[in-house]
């Protein structure tokens, strides 16, 4: 049977409770915002296959718990993940001192070659705002991490960080610094078009360029 895809890529969603792990991912893969979402148990997963640089690029996204007593399960999905996206709530200065915590868990846990993005989550509720975008863009930066700022609710840039994401795996494989055949690295490929595979980062017009040091 013929896939559908070119590339299979694993993600793993991780950051405090409550910062909105679970929409972001309802927003993305189904097109719908719930404004009471139970804490996810455990593990949540959904699929999406969107068009990056002219691929077929299938995101299997896992969805983690952010409380401490799921902690010993979440770490078992670092491995094997091509993308890692660290969640804060920039309406919850807690959930963004966290951020550390979970950037060094997913670098302990996670392969080298690992793409990391931070995302200040709930950019809508701007009045409610603790956490300012230059705050963020700094602590990715120091990092030399990528960094967007989302709102599952209207779905602002939560499409884009998804492709920003693929994007640059994308281009690591082309740079031939992922080994596709190393099921470690969160990477299958079907058959990759190497005519079309000139992945570029997509852009915020909105934004300031959603850049932390490796965008």
């Amino acid at each position: 049977m013929t896939q559908n895809y070119n590339v299979l890529m694993k993600y793993i969603i991780v950051g405090d409770s409550a910062v909105g792990k679970s929409c972001l991912l309802l927003q993305f893969t189904e097109s719908r915002f719930v404004p009471v979402h139970d804490l996810t148990i455990g593990i949540e997963f959904g699929t999406k296959v969107i068009d990056v640089d002219g691929q077929k690029v299938k995101l299997q996204i896992w969805d983690t718990a952010g409380q401490e007593s799921f902690r010993s399960i979440t770490r078992s999905y670092y491995r094997g993940a091509a993308v890692c996206v660290l969640v804060y709530d920039i309406t919850r200065r807690q959930s963004f001192e966290h951020i550390q915590g979970w950037l060094k868990e997913a670098r302990e846990h996670g392969g080298d070659k690992m793409e990391i993005l931070l995302v200040g989550n709930k950019c809508d509720r701007e009045t409610a705002r603790n956490v300012s975008y230059e705050e963020g863009q700094r602590l990715a930066q120091a990092n030399s991490i990528c960094f967007i700022e989302t709102s599952a609710k209207t779905n602002q840039n939560v499409e884009q960080a998804f492709q920003i994401t693929s994007s640059h795996v994308l281009q690591k494989i082309q740079d031939g610094l992922i080994d596709t055949t190393d099921e470690s690295c969160g990477v299958k490929v079907q058959q990759l078009d190497q005519k079309s595979a000139n992945p570029k980062v997509g852009q915020d017009k909105n934004k300031k360029e959603p850049s932390g040091g490796c965008c």
